[in-house]
């Protein structure tokens, strides 16, 4: 059995960009290598991110990027979002504006806005806005105009947004290097015992949930990420936390946090639409279904965003009022731990 090949079911979120037939004759040759001679503008990093990310498929069975391709392999690259995804049709879509010059724009995404194109989100996307608010945005190295980081769908908070070419150079490097400044504010099932602390851990998709993000101790599979955190206030069933971003992968926080045993409130994806802790009591399950219709999706807001302006070179830091829902469900919880007892009450 080769170890470079996990086999799992193809899942339907997955669309084929590439397919190839390696010929007979072929010579032995990594996967990364091969690929980067047969599409255009690929380069090795982006191939290897792939690999990494699992989306390389040779016979049906995900690979490494030092597989080494065979005569008759069928190799395949599937992505989470269809080829045709960066036509952008633009769109008069509202956006909040907190700061914008000639280089660069911050934007305050409200809650169930969809950053860009993807499995069944085609339309109504930030960038379909951008694309109408804005014109020759450059492309990062995903093609997305503008883009230099994202946020999930029912993340709300604030976005830099690259307006020229150099400025979206520098401020992805500022990313990659992990100076920028990154602050969310999390409300999370359980009573976080220390008072601040630092979750790491490789995070990479899940192997049965390709929509979820996992932990794995080992090494070699997924991207390291670290996640700093702080409790801001505790109500006995839930805690309101910062987490401050060293890393930027994707569902960082909502993996991390799952993995400590504190999912996000409301969080579907994570399992944190569940009453996780509290009593049995009838009354304390409408206390928590109306915390949700106040609350209809995971509790996290990015806050705050600070990095080096690509033209001054001066530390600029934005922050953010917590939403509305954000809030309401936060003085909930607040007004129940003071008028509630917990510990006598948990299961």
């Amino acid at each position: 059995m080769n170890n470079n090949i996990d086999t799992i079911d193809l899942e339907d979120e997955l669309f084929e960009h590439f397919r190839f037939e390696v010929p007979k004759g072929q010579a032995s040759l990594r996967i990364d290598k091969y690929l980067m001679s047969l599409i255009q503008n690929a380069t090795r990093n982006k191939i290897q991110t792939a690999a990494t990310e699992g989306n390389i498929f040779v016979n049906d069975a995900t690979v490494k990027s030092n597989y080494k391709v065979k005569a008759n392999d069928v190799v395949r690259v599937m992505l989470t979002h269809p080829p045709y995804e960066n036509h952008i049709i633009p769109e008069n879509i509202p956006l909040d504006i907190v700061y914008e010059d000639d280089t660069l724009l911050l934007i305050n995404k409200l809650p169930g806005m969809v950053v860009h194109p993807g499995h069944g989100n085609y339309t109504g996307t930030l960038v379909h806005a951008l694309a109408y608010h804005f014109d020759n945005l450059p492309m990062n190295s995903s093609e997305r105009p503008g883009l230099v980081h994202r946020i999930d769908k029912d993340t709300s908070g604030l976005l830099v947004i690259a307006k020229t070419e150099a400025a979206m150079t520098h401020l992805a490097k500022q990313f990659e290097a992990k100076t920028s400044e990154r602050e969310y504010v999390a409300l999370v099932w359980g009573n976080v015992v220390a008072d601040k602390g630092t979750i790491e851990g490789n995070l990479a998709r899940h192997l049965k949930d390709r929509m979820q993000m996992a932990v794995f101790a080992d090494p070699e599979i997924g991207k390291p990420a670290v996640t700093h955190y702080k409790v801001l206030e505790r109500f006995g069933y839930v805690t309101l936390i910062s987490c401050q971003l060293e890393t930027g992968r994707t569902h960082q926080i909502r993996a991390h946090l799952k993995h400590i045993g504190h999912p996000l409130f409301n969080d579907e994806r994570y399992g944190g639409h569940l009453i996780l802790k509290g009593t049995t009591f009838t009354k304390y399950k409408q206390f928590i279904d109306n915390c949700f219709k106040v609350l209809p999706r995971q509790a996290l807001h990015a806050k705050t965003l600070g990095f080096v302006h690509p033209t001054t070179g001066d530390m600029i830091r934005f922050d953010t009022e917590l939403p509305q829902d954000l809030m309401d469900c936060i003085e909930k919880w607040r007004g129940y731990s003071k008028s509630h007892g917990t510990d006598e009450e948990e299961e």
